[in-house]
């Protein structure tokens, strides 16, 4: 289990998240590594959190590296500072793309976890 995989993992299980209360919309990310396409595809309904690993249309549709995803989702990187690099691409609604980094953890956050992908403490 890669450390992205872990962090959908954790939106599905948490199901809400308050920071994201006042948005709606469908966030597709594709991930291109060796040669392949990964796709999550985020619902959010006020909140409410839906993740799967669909690939159909969305609202906002990010396009990364498998790298930059994994730097992502230990907090190793900051997105919007991603995509000022161009190593994050959106197409669609920029905003909602941008709203969603409230969800990926901070290197603050990152440093108080320990273990791998699977979780760890926190």
């Amino acid at each position: 289990m890669t450390f992205t995989d872990a962090f959908f993992d954790r939106l599905s299980a948490m199901g809400y998240d308050p920071r994201l209360g006042t948005v709606s919309g469908s966030v597709r990310i594709d991930i291109r590594a060796d040669g392949g396409l990964r796709q999550w595809r985020l619902d959010i309904d006020r909140g409410h959190l839906r993740v799967t690993r669909d690939g159909g249309p969305a609202s906002a549709v990010i396009t990364t590296s498998e790298r930059t995803a994994e730097a992502m989702a230990t907090g190793g990187m900051n997105g919007l500072a991603a995509i000022t690099r161009g190593e994050i691409m959106v197409d669609g609604d920029l905003g909602l793309a941008l709203r969603i980094g409230r969800l990926f953890p901070t290197r603050a956050e990152a440093a108080t976890r320990t273990g791998g992908p699977d979780g760890g403490a926190g």
